[in-house]
């Protein structure tokens, strides 16, 4: 159990780092690697709790860019598809879940990385598939954001609209998630137990996120993260094959 604490915190930490230097990757890199450790069923309901935390920080710094008029098909979309995904990640064997989650993550981690761009005649109807793939994989394994991303990069969406809309998006589809996982009996006493007792890492590494994020040049990090990713989702699908 103490190993499993000490190495917890630490991938927390060095997720959460990663959030505050990137702006994203926070559960993209968080999952595969504590899912070794501990059970998907009960570390997606960690992540959505501490990403609620995270929302609420980067939402209150960029509220002011923040356009809900330009995402509410994306959230209606997203919203609506949710809850099937919460049931996939009950009812699903956790090997497969591992499958699933490093499978989104390789898939998501190479797109980003080789700046995949498809252009769309019509946005707003693409806003449809995209929500609701967000939405499925936010429900099943915490990962929402993966084609929101892709989706605001395609759209030269500006900086500071993107982060802003990119946390409002997060926050409010979060809100939607936490009484699903209620019903579905996945937020249990361990997962309130784990959560306070990896919290710290958590804290401090968007801290040292926020502090370092000055200090770095962002496109070469990425590169450098999305790299991480695609490796972090090759062994999670090595992980649930064994």
């Amino acid at each position: 159990m103490d190993h499993i604490v000490f190495i917890g915190l630490f991938i927390f930490l060095f997720s959460a780092a990663l959030q505050g230097l990137t702006g994203f990757g926070f559960s993209i890199l968080a999952i595969p690697l504590i899912t070794l450790f501990i059970s998907p069923k009960t570390v997606v309901p960690i992540l959505l709790i501490y990403s609620m935390i995270i929302n609420i920080v980067v939402l209150y710094s960029s509220r002011k860019s923040v356009n809900l008029k330009k995402i509410w098909i994306l959230l209606t979309a997203g919203i609506i598809t949710m809850p099937l995904g919460a049931h996939l990640l009950v009812i699903m064997n956790e090997d497969l879940l591992k499958i699933f989650i490093g499978s989104m993550i390789l898939i998501f981690g190479i797109l980003l990385l080789i700046g995949f761009r498809k252009q769309f005649k019509n946005e707003k109807i693409a806003m449809l598939p995209v929500g609701m793939l967000s939405g499925l994989l936010g429900g099943s394994i915490s990962i929402s954001g993966p084609p929101i991303i892709l989706f605001f990069s395609n759209q030269d969406v500006g900086k500071h609209t993107f982060r802003g809309n990119l946390a409002a998006y997060f926050f409010i589809l979060n809100l939607f998630t936490i009484p699903v996982y209620y019903w579905n009996g996945l937020l249990t006493k361990e997962v309130w137990n784990y959560s306070l007792t990896f919290l710290p890492g958590l804290l401090i590494g968007v801290f040292v996120g926020n502090f370092l994020s000055h200090k770095i040049k962002d496109d070469h990090f990425k590169k450098l993260t999305l790299i991480l990713l695609i490796i972090m989702g090759i062994l999670s699908i090595i992980s649930g094959l064994k």
